[in-house]
């Protein structure tokens, strides 16, 4: 049994005083304080150097009618201590006996009501639904990212959400979320198997047409982001400059990369990786 509150209802306890929940802490960032990381999160995605919201005022409002929707916790002592509670939830697997996937969607909608942050709250709660698969160990890296499903399912999202604080309608919530991690999940598979192939197919060319030049570190640079520079891969190959812009020339040249210029830099596009990620990024 769970013993959850979030602002407004709860799923087993409609006298619960307090939360059992909580941020990830040292269970999987390691020994730090408390909820640094976290801030570490939000302070490099931000480019800010503060943290949790101390002054009142934050609303949630409907983007299309501006009516306010939800007030989250104002005090900056509450703000803590609902943030403190998470972290116990979300480490002490005794508090609760879910699947991990139901209870990623109860983790995801606790923070989002408690909206810790100034800004950048979505964001990070999204970043904080994979980083929970990886400690449960059922994603090896974390890797599957719902930023897009979430995007695209955006009203219902937002509407699911306020339900839940509105009405306890929690079975809809997790519903929702499911959905969101098997339509990823599908994306996913799709797109590393789509890498894979690209891969050993370039491998194989490059082996057969540009010998004296290939090696997995090279390879591995190529498939790293749609697109790499001489610098990436001078640092990957621990080569000098002139050996790292030589062997791009020659994969431009064997029709491997697509080269572009943007002031006086050279950037070296993947033309196939690009293609893939449009090809998937086209369907749930």
């Amino acid at each position: 049994m769970c013993r959850v509150i979030v602002m407004g209802a709860c799923p087993h306890d409609d006298h619960a005083q307090s939360s059992n929940w909580g941020i990830f802490n040292q269970h999987i960032w390691g020994d730090y304080n408390q909820h640094s990381q976290l801030i570490a999160i939000f302070q490099m995605l931000k480019r800010r150097e503060d943290g949790f919201r101390t002054t009142p005022g934050t609303a949630l409002k409907n983007e299309r009618t501006g009516e306010v929707v939800f007030v989250p916790p104002q005090d900056a002592r509450e703000i803590i201590r609902y943030m403190s509670d998470l972290e116990r939830f979300v480490n002490d697997d005794g508090l609760c006996d879910l699947d991990p996937l139901i209870k990623m969607a109860l983790i995801h909608h606790q923070f989002e009501s408690i909206h810790p942050f100034p800004d950048g709250n979505g964001r990070i709660g999204r970043i904080l639904n994979v980083l929970y698969l990886t400690r449960t160990e059922l994603l090896d890296i974390p890797i599957l990212y719902l930023s897009r499903y979430i995007t695209r399912h955006k009203d219902e999202y937002y509407h699911l959400l306020q339900k839940v604080r509105d009405e306890g309608a929690w079975e809809s919530w997790i519903l929702y979320m499911l959905r969101a991690v098997a339509g990823t999940s599908r994306i996913t598979l799709e797109l590393i198997e789509g890498m894979r192939a690209q891969m050993a197919s370039m491998k194989h060319r490059m082996r057969t047409e540009l010998p004296r030049i290939y090696s997995q570190e090279l390879l591995n640079n190529l498939f790293r982001h749609p697109y790499t520079k001489i610098e990436y891969v001078q640092a990957d190959l621990g080569i000098v400059r002139q050996t790292a812009a030589k062997y791009l020339d020659l994969l431009a040249e064997k029709g491997m990369l697509a080269k572009h210029q943007a002031g006086r830099s050279n950037y070296y596009i993947n033309t196939p990786l690009v293609g893939l990620f449009l090809q998937v990024s086209g369907g749930e």
